[in-house]
């Protein structure tokens, strides 16, 4: 999804900035990052694309920037008083940093979904941490009600004129590169990256178009300018934990209305797939949330060529058990592999006529069990080297007569059925199995499935139940319940109460072909 922004053309907001900007106190933490051209995706994309290198920071992301400047701007009152502050990770080694340089005590409640690695690394730099709540608005609300009984310094993650300006001085080092770029491509969580950027670039050099780039499930940005007002998420994705924010920053949001030209989204696949493009060359390994601006500018490249274009890589705090879901959904994101359910007869013979099919394509998986005395479903991955080679599979396999299925973007058969062994439940005899099957996300912390469990009750039979961690503070569930009741709200209702978010599926092809 992509949404331009109407800009007023007067800086009424951004003004104060340029000031702000050009006296910030960074590099005491901080280095002028390189920028990497991306030779490989250059090639690949027909453009110039290159990199802004946040990811080689001290911290491994672009948050000491706006921490340490925030923090040493404090009068020494403040500081005294001692520093808390709520982060997932990045920002909450920022403020750790910015306060073990300057001797500050610091305190940094963080949501008990926090990555391990960026936890760690706080403690390292002598943080104290509470760990409490599932996300970054819980964390807030946690820090603000220690910070009332303490009287501590609040140092907010993004919604705050110093620590905008602390993250505004990459965009005046974007400038001094002296590479004419056309566009730059920015992260976008609470919005303090893409209003320092853009406040400094808009006013410096008014051709340069600016982009903000979200993730689907966090795309808090994109809901405040739809509405013109910030939006509080009721929920948001925390796959890509560093943008994993539920509402966009006041100051921030001022700055982005008259300086940003246009926001666009982007969903976890691509986003996997410009990490492995990050990678690829530079051998660092982004996080998710340090390869959402890539991801967008991938899909603004399909419709130019030769142009100039920069994305800001702004973290490589990535967690080690992401890296196999990443690996993945990489090649679905680049839209390299394609997820078929195809029926076979049941029959001696089949899986080779089949195979013969695909002839010289690599099959990235097949899987298969019986389940029918005529028929058979094969659920079988591909690797295409483009759309036309898989629209020539497709023919061709309509020709042999084959039905088939595209399951490429069924989220069913990505994040469940290809993990899944077994087949179809058999009714007993005389009677009638009626079940129905819903998606939801499970949190990934100690005592969640007992809980789950629990707040369910014993009164429906659970027929089938999935779940897949993927490295995240979520996991996906796939959960089949046995239901003969005529009201169907009733089971709905019981499921609203049991504290997990559920979706039916029980109309999904997917689920049809395999497991019904």
């Amino acid at each position: 999804m992509r949404l331009k922004i109407k800009k007023t053309g007067k800086f009424k907001n951004s003004k104060k900035y340029l000031k702000l900007i050009n006296n910030a106190s960074v590099y005491d933490v901080a280095i002028d990052s390189p920028t990497t051209h991306a030779v490989n995706l250059s090639f690949k994309e027909k453009n110039n694309i290159y990199l802004k290198r946040e990811d080689l920071q001290p911290i491994f992301s672009f948050k000491n920037r706006g921490a340490y400047n925030k923090i040493i701007n404090l009068s020494d009152e403040q500081k005294t008083q001692g520093i808390i502050a709520a982060s997932a990770g990045n920002h909450a080694q920022g403020v750790a940093l910015a306060c073990k340089r300057l001797n500050i005590k610091c305190n940094i409640v963080m949501p008990v979904t926090a990555p391990e690695n960026k936890l760690n690394a706080v403690k390292r730099l002598g943080a104290k941490v509470t760990l409490f709540g599932e996300n970054l608005a819980d964390a807030l609300v946690k820090a603000g009600e220690i910070n009332k009984k303490n009287k501590f310094t609040f140092v907010h993650p993004f919604d705050d004129p110093f620590t905008i300006a602390g993250q505004g001085t990459v965009g005046k080092e974007i400038l001094e590169d002296d590479i004419e770029y056309d566009v730059i491509f920015v992260p976008v969580g609470g919005g303090g990256l893409l209003a320092g950027i853009s406040a400094w670039i808009r006013q410096h050099n008014k051709k340069i178009k600016i982009i903000g780039v979200e993730v689907n499930d966090s795309a808090c940005l994109t809901e405040a300018l739809k509405s013109n007002k910030r939006i509080l998420l009721k929920r948001v994705g925390l796959f890509a934990d560093g943008v994993a924010v539920s509402q966009v920053g006041k100051n921030n949001l001022d700055v982005i209305k008259e300086c940003v030209d246009e926001v666009m989204t982007v969903n976890i696949d691509e986003v996997c797939a410009a990490v492995k493009d990050i990678f690829e060359d530079t051998r660092v390994l982004s996080e998710p949330s340090g390869a959402v601006a890539l991801a967008g500018l991938k899909i603004y490249s399909k419709r130019i060529k030769n142009k100039n274009l920069l994305a800001i890589s702004s973290g490589a705090n990535v967690n080690f058990q992401k890296l196999g879901f990443i690996v993945e959904r990489s090649e679905l994101g680049e839209n390299r592999e394609k997820i078929l359910s195809i029926k076979i007869p049941e029959e001696p013979g089949s899986f080779l006529k089949l195979a013969k099919v695909f002839g010289k394509l690599s099959v990235t998986e097949f899987n298969y069990r019986k389940s029918d005395k005529k028929d058979a479903f094969i659920l079988v991955g591909i690797r295409t080297s483009s759309e036309e080679s898989f629209k020539k599979l497709k023919n061709k396999l309509k020709r042999f007569k084959y039905k088939f299925n595209d399951y490429t973007s069924n989220d069913i058969s990505n994040d469940h059925l290809r993990h899944m062994v077994g087949g179809r439940v058999v009714s007993s005899e005389g009677s009638v199995f009626k079940e129905r099957i819903f998606n939801g996300e499970f949190p990934e912390k100690p005592g969640a499935l007992l809980d789950f469990l629990n707040n369910f009750g014993v009164n429906w039979n659970i027929s089938l139940f999935h779940y897949r961690n993927i490295g995240s503070a979520y996991g996906n569930i796939l959960i089949g319940i046995e239901d003969a009741n005529k009201d169907k709200s009733i089971l709905t209702k019981h499921l609203d109460k049991s504290g997990t978010l559920f979706k039916e599926e029980s109309n999904n092809r997917a689920y049809l072909d395999f497991l019904k």
